[in-house]
């Protein structure tokens, strides 16, 4: 089973599974180890027991008589074999080999002896694993016929039977240790877990009694901080979808309460085009049959931008609201001509960086520039602003209408809210759609008398680009 696969199971089981088997291997690690550790502690021990073997020998050595003696009694021999549990060899030889006693196929050691410094070895004497320890030190007296300083070199084997034994008792000590300390942490781990798990259980029981309608955000009290990201993440869908269902409940009632007054009217006017007989007066019925279906095509559109603007992912880029405010400003000018309005734009003569949707915020710009135009009377002037004002960029659509009263300024901008002093006929849904897409990104919309004289600005107010605050 992979780590993968693994995902796919209960949390607390992966958790399990995961640690169970870490564990298993520091299990094999520490048994490494504390073999490792046992058989050094056995090699110093009998070490020191090959040392003292080899002192007893040394202590019986002899040159009294011109050569090479040893005094070794049999039950001291007797005595090393019990204490190491097998077979013991010994062999004293001089330096040049010209002198050997006892078993004299033991293997030379490994590396030159330091006089009075032993040294232990592992080799192999008459086919069998031995521990052969090594000691050289000078002659009291040469030996007959040999001149200079002379050195006897002393060696003791054993089997390793008894630190083999030695050894294993203690693995198997460790291993009885180790494997009860790995079951009761596994008792542990597993109360642990199960006890860590209580929050998301409850977490799960909640959500799953809530009643659909219920949108409200999962309280995170009590919940551990590693799943509150996952928490923020389920508010955050619940936010979106709760928008959503708002959206789409306004759209209704929007819609239910915009279009049954229109259509009823649509209906009126037909019913009264059927009956007229005189061609005048049915060219006049149908010209209003034609208003009131443009006038209805445009609330429709206006209130399903509205529902987009409320509903929406925004997909926001950089955007250089100089250029834009232009390229918008150009393509309102024929409609500001056929009605004898001065059309002009105000702009810095470098870029304004924003992060921004571009058709939603042209949606919103082109609703101000549709009120400002519409309610302007003609030889008036509407004029777009864009600037920076406190780190914030600013598009301002400044017209010379009547404005809108100030007991009625705070109110503007809610759905189908009309100013009392409104001349034209219309669904009270631009400022409201312009309002929305601004709070979408971030901004706001301001609505303020004009300056001077008659007539509104409506501000639309947008952070700076990320990209060009760091520019």
């Amino acid at each position: 089973m992979t780590l993968r696969a693994l995902h796919r199971h209960s949390l607390q089981r992966t958790l399990l599974v995961v640690l169970a088997g870490g564990m298993l291997v520091v299990l094999g690690v520490e048994l490494a180890l504390a073999w490792r550790t046992a058989a050094d502690a056995a090699d110093a021990a009998y070490d020191r027991s090959l040392l003292g073997a080899i002192k007893s020998i040394d202590a019986n050595i002899s040159t009294a008589s011109g050569g090479l003696g040893v005094e070794l009694p049999y039950r001291m021999l007797e005595f090393f074999e019990l204490t190491a549990s097998g077979s013991v060899f010994f062999r004293v030889a001089t330096e040049d080999g010209l002198v050997e006693i006892g078993d004299t196929g033991l293997p030379p050691p490994p590396r030159p002896l330091v006089t009075g410094q032993p040294q232990f070895n592992d080799t192999a004497y008459l086919d069998m694993p031995v521990r052969m320890g090594s000691y050289a030190r000078a002659l009291d007296r040469p030996l007959a016929g040999l001149p200079g300083t002379q050195r006897v070199v002393i060696q003791v084997a054993e089997t390793r039977g008894s630190r083999a034994q030695f050894t294993g008792k203690l693995l198997r000590q460790a291993l009885w240790r180790d494997l009860v300390l790995i079951a009761v942490a596994l008792l542990l781990l597993i109360g642990a877990v199960r006890w860590a798990m209580r929050p998301l259980a409850r977490l799960s029981q909640e959500v799953e009694a809530r009643p659909p309608h219920d949108m409200t955000p999962v309280a995170t009290a009590g919940i551990p901080a590693d799943v509150r990201p996952l928490v923020a993440a389920i508010n955050h869908h619940i936010d979106r979808n709760r928008r959503m269902v708002e959206a789409r409940r306004r759209f209704i009632d929007d819609a239910s309460h915009q279009l049954r007054t229109p259509l009823t009217t649509l209906g009126t006017q037909l019913a009264y085009a059927q009956r007229e007989t005189d061609p005048a007066l049915l060219r006049d019925a149908l010209a209003a049959v034609k208003q009131q279906l443009d006038e209805a095509i445009r609330q429709t559109n206006q209130m399903l931008t509205l529902a987009r603007a409320d509903s929406m992912d925004l997909a926001r880029e950089p955007l250089d609201l100089v250029a834009f405010a232009e390229e918008l400003t150009r393509s309102w000018w024929r409609e500001a001509r056929e009605r004898d309005i001065d059309l002009g734009l105000e702009a810095p003569p470098g870029p304004v960086i924003v992060s921004a949707h571009p058709d939603l915020l042209r949606e919103a710009v082109a609703n101000l520039l549709h009120n400002a135009i519409r309610y302007t009377p003609h030889s008036g002037h509407v004029t777009v602003r864009v600037s920076k004002a406190g780190g914030q960029a600013v598009l301002e659509v400044v017209d010379s209408g009547p404005g809108i009263p100030p007991a009625e300024l705070s109110r503007a901008g809610e759905r189908f809210f009309r100013a009392s002093n409104a001349s034209q006929p219309g669904s009270g849904l631009g400022l409201a759609i312009a309002r929305s897409i601004a709070e979408r990104h971030r901004g706001r919309l301001e609505l303020d008398a004009a300056p001077g004289s008659s007539g509104l600005v409506a501000r639309v107010v947008l952070p700076p680009a990320a990209a060009a605050t760091a520019g």
